[in-house]
């Protein structure tokens, strides 16, 4: 899937001009978010059915060659970080070519990959070979059974593995994604602060969004982010501030003041960071969205496979930049569901 080669190979043109991503609100846009795939081997319910799921054609998803042309066009305009997403990332076959070659673009500082772990212990040797930067991991329970009420599918004890594996072969700070849900994840948190302290992990709690594919999402399912700290404080200990070192971060995060790690706070629900976001996206078929909760996007995909220049997938990402909202509004009354879950968007 992976070595397809379309007509989106023509020659890449140096962009004139080179201007920053800049929105107008004043924000710098460095950080893309690739989607690689919208396919997963599980079926967690804030992100996709779980079953019958119509997963897009694999002609209509982008080939390595077209995602790594994109990254070259906007890796001249500023973008220095990426992160690959899915879906699950992993089940896109030869995924360790693609981070080889994205590793190679000027102006590429940084590669990360959010994974369900579930493929990790295979794989993670020829990711840190291919370049892959840093690792975040999605580790919603620490229990099998919690595990499967979430996932609606088994692998829980592959994840464990997977985290073993990868810390292994060397990857350092890697990072555990806990989405924290009212009713179902409240006696996950201690236990999941414990894992991570013990085994070094940096632990993360997302407040749960509304992009599940049921459309069941209420906001008495959050569990706001101070809700967690403050269980932490009582059951655990003190937790001191971290000085912020990018204003960008989603998280923000705290150190045990016993020295026993940080715990990070991600909460788009209660404590928006729409202020500072510095991220584009680009999903699995090639369509550009300049924020998770978007209701617009523009396509790139159609430029790649019409022979475009580079120039016009430039203006194409300027254009999605500077029609920008300030916020995703989820708390007004103005605030649109996106049509598209997770899986479909990229996480």
């Amino acid at each position: 899937m992976g070595s397809l080669v379309t007509n989106s190979a023509a020659a890449p043109h140096s962009i004139p001009h080179r201007e920053p991503l800049v929105d107008r609100f004043g924000r710098l846009h460095t950080n893309l978010r690739i989607s690689v795939t919208d396919r997963c081997n599980i079926r967690c319910f804030y992100c996709m059915p779980a079953e019958n799921v119509q997963f897009k054609p694999r002609h209509e998803i982008l080939t390595f060659e077209e995602i790594t042309r994109f990254v070259r066009v906007v890796a001249q305009m500023g973008i220095n970080k990426l992160r690959l997403t899915g879906g699950e990332p992993l089940v896109r076959q030869n995924i360790d070519e693609l981070v080889r070659a994205l590793a190679k673009v000027p102006g590429i500082d940084d590669i990360a990959l959010t994974t369900n772990g579930i493929l990790l212990a295979e794989q993670a040797q020829a990711l840190r070979a291919a370049g892959l930067k840093r690792l975040n991991v999605s580790l919603d329970a620490l229990d099998a059974e919690t595990f499967r009420k979430i996932a609606r599918r088994d692998g829980f004890e592959r994840i464990l593995e997977g985290l073993r594996v990868a810390q292994q072969v060397g990857f350092e700070r890697i990072k555990l994604n806990a989405v924290a849900i009212r009713g179902i994840t409240e006696a996950q948190i201690v236990p999941l602060a414990g894992f991570a302290r013990q085994n070094g992990f940096e632990l993360r709690f997302i407040e749960f969004m509304p992009l599940d594919a049921d459309g069941a999402w209420d906001n008495s399912q959050v569990i706001p982010g101070e809700e967690i700290r403050r269980v932490l404080e009582t059951e655990i200990g003190p937790l001191a501030p971290l000085p912020v070192v990018d204003a960008s971060q989603p998280a923000t995060d705290f150190r045990f003041i016993d020295g026993g790690g940080t715990i990070g706070f991600i909460n788009p629900v209660t404590q928006p960071f729409c202020g500072d976001c510095n991220r584009l996206r680009l999903t699995a078929e090639g369509q550009v969205r300049n924020c998770l909760f978007s209701t617009e996007e523009w396509d790139a995909r159609a430029l790649l496979r019409r022979g475009g220049q580079d120039e016009e997938l430039a203006e194409l990402v300027r254009d999605c930049i500077r029609v920008k909202k300030a916020g995703h509004g989820i708390n007004s009354d103005e605030f649109l569901k996106p049509q598209r879950a997770m899986y479909q968007i990229g996480g």
